[in-house]
């Protein structure tokens, strides 16, 4: 079968021509060289079947870039990173506070901050000079699922809330205040449009476009603990639940390892790979 004409079925069940590019542009974000974006390609090619699903076809992709480069692979394996941030939202509203910071905002996670009429818990206060966020963050387990419109109109009001506490307390601030969704998954088109009439902040996996989850962690180098495959899933839970977020960490956190039972050859191939991942 010509591979223009396979059929690939999408997390959502929908079905769509098999896009060659796609795949390309995905192993160039994860700093794949050229010559190896056209072999790994061509071996993906040989593997098609009409029907095939995304998560084979990242499968199939990831298991190749991984015997040619670590590191790279590592971060082709971000998506699936992010929605290893769970099954609690916690790590992923402090990942999102580390990306903040990352662009030189002081971060408050879980703060119970007093709006004009009720006090709100607000995932991620982030503010620097002449600027401030409240930013709320959904983590859904499932891949597939959006965030409605229900939740950019519920973030909304709240944010109206503290807004005008925050105004009244300093009636004469230039501050820009703003309110934030940051998701990882997508959000639906209608809670897009709102958002953007609005003008409520959205951030998911790929939108908006040039300033999503993904532009942002490549801009900053802020990788997930949740890329090294040198980890298993319940140590990457021990880490999450220590606070340890972010690879960047995790390259300083020798004693911590030892502490839940990494010998010396272990701590070495997790260290080395972060430090791989955010070189």
């Amino acid at each position: 079968m010509n591979n223009s004409t396979i059929k690939v079925t999408k997390g959502t069940g929908e079905q769509v021509a098999f896009d060659a590019g796609k795949l390309s542009t995905a192993l160039k974000r994860s700093g794949a060289q050229p010559n190896e974006i056209n072999q790994i390609i061509r071996q993906v090619e040989s593997m098609l079947y009409d029907g095939i699903s995304t998560k084979k076809i990242y499968q199939i992709a990831y298991s190749i870039l991984r015997k040619k480069s670590q590191h790279v692979a590592g971060r082709y394996r971000l998506k699936k990173a992010i929605q290893e941030l769970g099954p609690t939202g916690y790590p992923f509203e402090k990942f999102v506070g580390r990306l903040f910071e990352s662009d030189a905002y002081q971060v408050e996670i879980g703060k119970i901050v007093q709006g004009k009429c009720i006090q709100h818990e607000v995932d991620v206060v982030a503010k620097k000079p002449g600027k401030q966020v409240m930013v709320e963050c959904k983590f859904h387990g499932d891949s597939a699922r959006k965030s409605d419109v229900r939740v950019a109109l519920y973030i909304q009001s709240r944010f109206q809330d503290l807004k005008a506490a925050w105004k009244q307390n300093n009636p004469e601030s230039q501050t820009d205040y703003r309110g934030m969704v940051a998701c990882n998954t997508r959000f639906s088109d209608d809670a897009m449009q709102y958002a953007k009439c609005a003008g409520l902040d959205l951030i998911s996996w790929d939108y908006p476009t040039g300033n999503s989850l993904k532009d942002w962690i490549d801009r900053s180098g802020y990788h997930p603990i949740t890329s090294l495959h040198s980890l298993k899933k319940r140590e990457k839970k021990e880490l999450l639940e220590e606070g340890i977020v972010l690879c960047r960490e995790l390259v300083n956190q020798a004693d911590f390892l030892r502490k839940i039972g990494f010998n010396e050859k272990q701590i070495s191939k997790v260290i080395k790979e972060a430090r791989l991942l955010i070189a």
